[in-house]
């Protein structure tokens, strides 16, 4: 029998319990060893997507941010592979399904669960293409590894760790409390089988002094016989990395920086796509970026507002005007503030958005808010692909695009980039209301630098390095706190 490439797949106890750092850390950690080193999640659900090659072509397809950053990591390309089933939801109950990096339909939650076996076959084919051009392969699992309602035909966690006969770490985070319940819980509920692929845990987002939880980890072998491999402390660099889903919005709302000379405000509408195009904006320290939730007022003092990308843009629009965000926005330009619309929330600004085939749904139309001179018209093509952009006036600019539709109109004459040789986006008379169909427009630091110097900000610049230094961060911080040694050892016994 050939050897097989050596695997670790990092499953959770819950959602958000900091996989996808972890993952990306232990990727920077083995690329700087001198590795070859693949990351791999096969089912990830999530608004946030990146595009990436599809092996053996030049067309691109979707996955999600998470497995683009991972790649980063590993100082790879990204490809397909990394992610083969991607759910972007769409509505409360249901998700446009990216197979293999191309939209392969639609389903609601129940004819998922009946569906995703059928997926097996591809995320197998997927990671074994992975791990014939590496010499490490790790991969993150999706939710809780004790979702045992939703484990028939599992293709997320331990049905695939199963198929492919991958080693599993737990992890569990302490921050949230109860992480002892949490990983022996696991332990008691999950079935024999899915037991035994796990060997061993690691304790997440610890704050203090580390020796405080001997006792609790003395606990958790004794319930579990799982060995712990490491408690990692709480990771600072990682609030420089992109976040990897709306999740990270629902925590609770953080002070405005102090020494912010400018606020942005983000409406967080109901299908947030890609919102991690404001982390170029977050990371500057005289810009404070305001995520407002629901039911919340636009903050009167803000210099920006961006209205961010949607995967569902008729639907939000209707969000927009529910919480009367329409007429706080129409009231921030009327005071001479100023509006960047994103892909989706570039549709927004628009006079009208029209969708004849009913691609988000059976409204066919909706009323813009009226800020451009513009109309949208979905259309059934997806445009997914990276594009070398800059400025009508120069300026480079880095980015990508995701989206359905066309938007033309009186505005677009003023465009706000070029992309592969093509206008982009509309822009009023004045430049105060700007949009575009580029994810990344604040990417850039010499764009960035020349858009805040309108308000008087000075770019600290430096985004991309930034990213890259704390991914290096990360990784020696787990070098120090986990036993990498063991878990190579776990990896490489498959």
């Amino acid at each position: 029998m050939a050897t097989r490439t050596p695997a670790i797949m990092l499953q959770g106890t819950g959602s958000d319990v900091g996989k996808s750092v972890l993952v990306a850390g232990l990727c920077r950690l083995f690329a700087n060893r001198g590795l070859t080193v693949r990351p791999f999640k096969p089912q990830n659900m999530s608004n946030n997507a990146a595009v990436a090659v599809i092996p053996g072509t030049t067309d691109f397809g979707e996955i999600g941010r998470a497995q683009w950053l991972q790649a980063l990591a590993c100082r790879t390309p990204p490809n397909v592979d990394m992610n083969p089933v991607l759910l972007k939801p769409q509505s409360e109950t249901g998700s446009q399904i990216v197979l293999a990096g191309k939209v392969a339909g639609a389903a609601r939650g129940r004819e998922y669960q009946a569906l995703k076996a059928t997926f097996l076959d591809t995320v197998l084919a997927s990671f074994e293409r992975l791990a014939d051009h590496a010499d490490l392969v790790v991969v993150e699992g999706a939710g809780s590894a004790a979702e045992i309602n939703l484990r028939a035909n599992d293709i997320a966690n331990m049905g695939f760790a199963r198929a492919a006969d991958v080693p599993v770490m737990l992890v569990g985070d302490i921050d949230r409390g109860g992480v002892i319940a949490s990983l022996v819980g696991t332990h008691a509920i999950l079935d024999g089988a899915d037991r035994r692929m796990v060997k061993g845990y690691l304790i997440n987002r610890f704050r203090g002094d580390v020796t405080l939880f001997d006792d609790g980890v003395a606990a958790i072998t004794d319930f579990t016989g799982w060995p712990c491999l490491g408690v990692v402390p709480h990771l600072a660099a990682a609030a420089r990395l992109p976040a990897e889903d709306s999740v990270a919005l629902e925590r609770p709302a953080q002070p405005v920086k102090a020494g912010a000379r400018l606020k942005v405000a983000v409406p967080v509408i109901g299908r947030i796509a890609n919102f991690d195009d404001l982390d170029p904006l977050v990371a500057e320290p005289e810009v404070a970026v305001v995520f407002v939730r629901p039911g919340d007022p636009l903050p009167a003092d803000a210099g920006l507002i961006v209205l961010p990308g949607s995967k569902s843009t008729i639907a939000d629009l209707r969000v927009v005007r529910a919480n009367d965000w329409d007429r706080q926005i129409a009231d921030h330009v009327a005071r001479g503030g100023h509006v960047v619309g994103l892909c989706g929330g570039y549709q927004m600004l628009g006079t009208q958005v029209r969708d004849p085939d009913g691609i988000e749904g059976e409204e066919r139309a909706a009323e813009g808010l009226g800020l451009l001179a513009v109309e949208t018209v979905l259309l059934p093509a997806k445009t997914v692909r990276p594009s070398r952009a800059m400025t009508p006036d120069g300026l480079a600019l880095e980015g990508y695009e995701i989206h359905l539709g066309r938007t033309h109109g009186p505005d677009c004459a003023r465009p706000t980039a070029i992309l592969d040789g093509e206008a982009d986006g509309a822009s009023t008379a004045n430049g105060r209301i700007i949009g575009t169909y580029l994810h990344g427009l604040f990417v850039a630091d010499d764009f960035r630098r020349a858009f805040l110097a309108r308000f008087g900000i000075t770019s600290s610049g430096g985004y991309r390095q930034s990213v890259d230094a704390a991914l290096d961060e990360i990784a020696a911080a787990l070098d120090r706190h986990v036993d990498i040694e063991t878990l190579l050892a776990i990896a490489h016994d498959r």
